[in-house]
């Protein structure tokens, strides 16, 4: 199939492609790498009357290091977050997350901004997003505001964004010293959506004593969920198995999980407990 008539433009600036957005209304669309959207609107499971470009506006793709924050643009490909120094640096989970994003032509095409808006609650980046607390920078033809990663997705593909906003800008904290991370998911085959996934990140003191600690789940909730309650599960331990296997069952039954053909919610939901537990145990005792 193919979609609808639309209009399209291609700004060569953001505040062109802005001044279009508010134009077009409810009716248009943001064409990023086009990996989720231009599928939908193949298969006539999204419309729109305007497709609006994004794919000139350089000034959206950067990776910028700078007082303790990691400044991300939202056209920023899945590929160059996967392979920079710098993020591998600043924060080494967001380059592991990338790797397991689709497939290499997606990852070559893909963008960061695109994933967050599109908001599919198995995917990578909003679940790194709310386990690493970012902040999203989004803009209108009116003014711009600030929205917490783990404030910014509502519902399955919904977000808080107005239909006038851009997301431009990611920022997440450098990851500080003695941090460790884990990242385990659960797929058909590589590639494929995440039927339950799970990221962690660890913070420990010069005793190895864990002084900070957040863990978020994807696929097994109509969000990506931050699992608060965690912290106080891990935050004084040293790994202990004790500790561990309580944050784990933490995790297991804070999520909501969805039944579909891929599994069950009951699957679902001890998978989120096994992977739990396998990013925790990956963070604690890194390779």
């Amino acid at each position: 199939m193919k979609p609808p008539p639309f209009s399209y433009a291609c700004p060569d600036s953001v505040d062109e492609a802005l001044a279009l957005l508010a134009e077009a209304g409810d009716g248009a669309k943001l064409l990023a790498g086009g990996q989720s959207l231009v599928p939908l609107l193949n298969l006539r499971m999204a419309w729109a009357d305007a497709v609006i470009d994004l794919n000139r506006l350089s000034e959206l793709d950067f990776i910028v290091q700078e007082n303790g924050t990691l400044r991300v643009g939202a056209l920023t490909r899945h590929r160059t977050l996967e392979v920079s120094d710098t993020v591998r640096t600043a924060q080494p989970l967001m380059a592991r997350a990338a790797s397991e994003v689709g497939h290499l032509a997606i990852r070559n095409r893909g963008t960061i901004g695109g994933s967050l808006v599109h908001a599919d609650p198995a995917a990578e980046w909003p679940l790194v997003a709310v386990t690493l607390d970012a902040e999203l920078l989004l803009r209108s033809h009116t003014g711009s505001r600030t929205v917490a990663a783990r404030d910014f997705f509502v519902g399955p593909l919904t977000t808080t964004i107005e239909p006038d906003e851009l997301l431009c800008e990611i920022r997440l904290p450098v990851a500080p010293e003695r941090t460790r991370w884990g990242f385990q998911e659960l797929c058909r085959r590589p590639g494929d959506f995440a039927i339950a996934a799970v990221a962690c990140q660890l913070t420990l003191d010069d005793s190895q004593t864990c002084r900070a600690a957040s863990l978020a789940v994807a696929g097994a909730h109509d969000v990506p969920l931050a699992v608060a309650d965690v912290a106080a599960c891990l935050v004084g331990s040293r790994g202990e198995d004790a500790a561990l296997a309580e944050a784990a069952d933490t995790a297991a039954a804070a999520v909501d999980p969805p039944s579909d053909v891929h599994g069950s919610a009951d699957f679902r939901r001890r998978m989120v407990r096994v992977l739990s537990r396998r990013a925790l145990d990956q963070a604690w005792q890194p390779s």
